[in-house]
This record gives structure tokens, sequence and C-alpha cells, in this order.
């Protein structure tokens, strides 16, 4: 679109004016403390994104409010400060923020997209819910991005999981974070589910991974059931005086529901002598230097599609220790990047930990540069454009 601009003293001046995106997301940061790894990529998304078009992006946050994040507005609606995939309807407490951030995030959603082209929801429900709606009543498109938790938790249950579908039948496009994830969506949604990595913007240069062994080692993330911080911790107490001499340090980052678990377990563990250190939540810069300061990732998740922080541990040049669910035995195992567990259990986790090598190979080195390459930003924001003319 050109609008005319008409000088009283001279020729007409033509400039362009920007289409407008509303982004839709439960995964936005607040305090920028790190304590959602998602969080960090959906704000490296929408600002690759306002390159080519102006990005307004609804949140939530503590209170209903209007703010400015750098040349982009958010307008916020009231949720807890725990995520929202923890909230449990049988509790009254929980029930009340249910209703609250249902109708605060329609509410915001429909006020963000005044002269709105296209709508984008991160994720599918229930942010692809409310793009469904405004989109519909606006007479504009939405696309959504799916995560695991819409697909292998909210899609086992029959009737989250039809709205699931309608979301997907209905918009412009759908979009998957992982392989597996995708072709999961396809047989809940019926229809095409293309694959977008999601991924941070990695900035700064930092020094390659230690060669030989003993290792530094590094969890980074949510203390859930679903990260197996568990299992980590359990596998870590199994491994003899012989195995930990290919170990140097065990640094775990992160907070969340089994946090009294955690310190339980590191006390145990520290009781013994093992060298094991805890900290809290890593904002996206911290995050980045840690795991430039380990030499291997450690992910023992028990569902996963493909985490942010293994891209970031790929484009930090560093390996990885994982389980083999989600996408995570394909890109591990056959793709050469680390080490990965039979199963997601505590006694094959320790079994991993048990082959990290004595020294690393060039091969390795390769093969991190490769997957590192499957993972851009840039990629990402220029596929979702052009669900629309915007991409340059």
């Amino acid at each position: 679109m050109i609008e005319t601009f008409v000088k009283s003293d001279g020729p007409a001046l033509q400039s362009p004016i920007r289409k407008r995106w509303v982004l839709v997301t439960s995964s936005f940061p607040i305090a920028r403390d790190g304590s959602e790894a998602a969080g960090s990529f959906v704000a490296d998304i929408a600002q690759e994104l306002s390159k080519y078009v102006d990005v307004r992006i609804v949140a939530p946050g503590r209170e209903a409010a209007r703010e400015v994040w750098g040349s982009m507005e958010v307008f916020r609606f009231p949720a807890p400060d725990h995520p929202l995939s923890l909230l449990k309807p049988w509790k009254l407490r929980d029930l009340y923020w249910i209703y609250e951030i249902m109708r605060g995030g329609l509410d915001a959603t429909r006020k963000a997209s005044d002269g709105a082209e296209h709508i984008l929801a991160l994720w599918g429900l229930p942010c692809g819910e409310w793009a469904r709606r405004v989109a519909r009543q606006c007479g504009i498109g939405y696309s959504v991005w799916m995560l695991g938790s819409d697909i292998w938790s909210l899609g086992r249950l029959p009737y989250l999981k039809g709205r699931l579908a309608k979301v997907m039948r209905e918009a412009a496009r759908v979009y998957a974070d992982g392989y597996q994830l995708a072709a999961d969506a396809k047989r809940i949604g019926g229809v095409e589910v293309h694959f977008l990595p999601s991924s941070r913007q990695i900035d700064g240069d930092y020094v390659s991974p230690r060669r030989h062994a003993p290792y530094r080692l590094l969890f980074l993330g949510r203390w859930h059931t679903n990260k197996g911080i568990d299992l980590l911790l359990d596998g870590l107490s199994l491994l003899t005086s012989k195995d930990w001499t290919l170990i140097e340090s065990v640094d775990i980052h992160g907070g969340g529901p089994m946090e009294d678990l955690v310190h339980e377990r590191v006390s145990r563990l520290q009781t013994r002598g093992c060298p094991i250190r805890v900290g809290g939540f890593l904002d996206k810069a911290q995050a980045a230097a840690a795991i430039s300061a380990a030499d291997w990732l450690l992910i023992p998740s028990r569902i996963e599609s493909i985490p942010v922080v293994f891209s970031d541990a790929m484009k930090l040049g560093r390996p990885v220790v994982s389980t083999p669910v989600g996408d995570l035995g394909k890109l591990v195992g056959e793709g050469g990047v680390g080490i990965c567990a039979a199963s997601a259990s505590k006694e094959a986790f320790a079994m991993a930990l048990r082959e990290l090598p004595v020294a690393l190979d060039d091969h390795m080195d390769i093969a991190l540069t490769t997957m590192a390459q499957r993972f851009s930003v840039e990629a990402s924001a220029l596929d979702l454009l052009s669900v629309t003319a915007n991409a340059p």
C-alpha cells in the first residue's frame, strides 16, 4: 500500500505505509528474568517481524495495561505469575484465573487487532481461539503456531481437541515447532502443518567447548516433570566415582513446581561430594553465557518437541545429552550432535552420561555447525510473513 503526500512547492512524494500484525501469545517476558525460554524466543521473533510490519503483542501481565517494548506495543491481560499451563480448573483460585484470562485475553486481542492485517497466534489454545474469533470479526486472516503442550497435552482432552482442530482448520496456515509434532497436529486438525523451528537470537562471541574430559555439564530449564529434572538428578545419583572422573561440574539453573525435590536431591548429591550447583532462572544473555561456559547441555525431558535451549546449544557449538523423546532422538542421535539415551528413564540417562567421550572429535564440530544452520530467527520470520504479501 502506498500513500501519496503532496508538497505545495514540489512533486508528490511516496512513502510506504507498513501493515500491522498482531501476535497473540501466552509466552512473552514480563520481568526479563528468563523464567520462560519461550518468552525470549517470542520477543526475538516479534522483533524480527517488526523489521517488515508494525507489530502489536497480546500477552499476559500482572494487570491489564498497554506498554511499549522497543518499537512494539504490548497489550497485557491479567494472569498469575506461574505459567498458564499449570492452572487446574478443579481449584477455585485457578478457576477464577482461567475465567479472567479467557475474558481478558480475548478483550486484549480485540483491542490490539484494530486496523490489523493478520493475527499470529503463539500457541494453539487459548491464543489460537482468541485469534480465530477476532480474525473472523475483523474479516482478516490468522495463522497459528503449535507447541507440544497443545498437541500432546490439551489435544488428549476430547473437548479441547475439538476446539484445537477448529482453530487449525480455519487458519490461513498452521505451524509446529517439531517434525513429529507437525505430524501429530495434522492428525488432529486434518490440515497441512508446516514445520517451523523456534529459536532465539544469540548475540556475542563465545569460546569453544572444552575438548577433553572432565567436562562441565549444564541443565537449563523449568523444574517440571515434563522437563525431567528428577530423571537427571536420579541418574546422577546412579553414577559411580569412576563415572564422575569424566565430569568436572554440573550446574542446574531454573525453577518451578519441583523446587523442593530439586534442592533435596541436590543436597544428597553434594553430601556424597558430587560437584553440583543450583541457581535460578537466567535471562537470555545469562543463558547464552552459561551454555558457553559449559561443555555439554543436558536435556532429560519426558515430553518434548524441540526445546529452545537445544537450538541455543547448537548456535553456541555445545553438544547435548538428551532423552529420545519428540524429535530429540532424530536430531541428537542421527544428527551426531551429542548422546541420546535409550529411553526417558534415570537408568538410561545415567548410561548416556557414562558414554561421555574422553575427547571430542572434529566430526561433532561439523555436525553442530550443520545443525545450527537449521535454526534461524530470520528465516522463521520470513516464512511467517509469506502467508501475506509482507515478505521481502
